[in-house]
């Protein structure tokens, strides 16, 4: 041990060298009298057996890409060529596979989406979350701001963030102070930039709070009594 492939040489255990393995293999196979379609007697190699044990794998249901890590190879091209499957092949054998796993995993995770899961899921992508609110820049086109959100006249913040917004805009007031006390003048400018970012947005969410007006309670407005109702109804 560890050698796979042992042979007992006087005291000794040595392993069985490449050349032993072939000869070995060539006898193995001259026995059984197996040809191929030539007719010509078939001839293996120890490396023909990695092509063999691949290959099953991969009709069986091993993603190709796990192959390619247990044959110890740089690219996924040169595990695929150790048999020439078609995509049809890998494709039936890879949904074999993820059926496989559907299996043994709760069924529960498979459910049909509620109407009001279905539109939380849409809404993420219609509204384009972000960490401190809502970006209102349209798909597939850049953002100038480098994602800078907090600088961005496109995010339409959220006021469940005041207090994180709060904790952001207090840190920039001590690294510009920091800054000005070390003399680091390139970074001032920038992060002046953001604090004036920062307090726009805690602005505008107390724009939206104070939009709400409390109209208080509904209740019975006083009016003149009538003489003609009776006197036990105007009490």
């Amino acid at each position: 041990m560890p050698l796979l492939f042992q042979r007992d040489i006087g005291t000794e255990h040595r392993t069985f060298t490449p050349t032993a393995l072939r000869k070995l293999l060539i006898n193995a196979l001259v026995a059984t009298g197996l040809t191929d379609a030539a007719g010509e007697p078939l001839i293996f190699s120890p490396h023909d057996f990695r092509r063999i044990f691949v290959t099953d794998a991969i009709m069986n249901g091993l993603p190709p890409h796990i192959g390619q890590v247990i044959c110890g190879h740089k690219s996924l091209d040169t595990t695929m060529g150790y048999k020439a499957i078609y995509p049809a092949e890998t494709i039936e054998a890879h949904r074999a596979f993820i059926a496989h796993r559907r299996a043994t995993r709760p069924s529960e995770e498979y459910r049909t989406p509620t109407e009001e899961e279905w539109d939380a899921f849409l809404a993420h992508f219609e509204k384009r979350k972000v960490s401190i609110g809502t970006c209102a820049r349209a798909f597939s086109s850049p953002c100038v701001h480098e994602h800078a959100c907090l600088r961005c006249s496109l995010l339409r913040p959220d006021p469940a963030q005041r207090g994180r917004l709060e904790e952001i805009r207090d840190n920039l007031i001590a690294r510009i102070a920091e800054a000005e006390r070390e003399g680091w003048l390139g970074e001032i400018e920038g992060l002046r930039i953001s604090l004036a970012g920062a307090e726009d947005k805690l602005a505008r969410i107390d724009q939206r709070s104070s939009r709400a007006i409390d109209l208080g309670m509904p209740g019975r407005a006083a009016g003149p009594v009538d003489s003609t109702m009776p006197a036990q109804r105007r009490s």
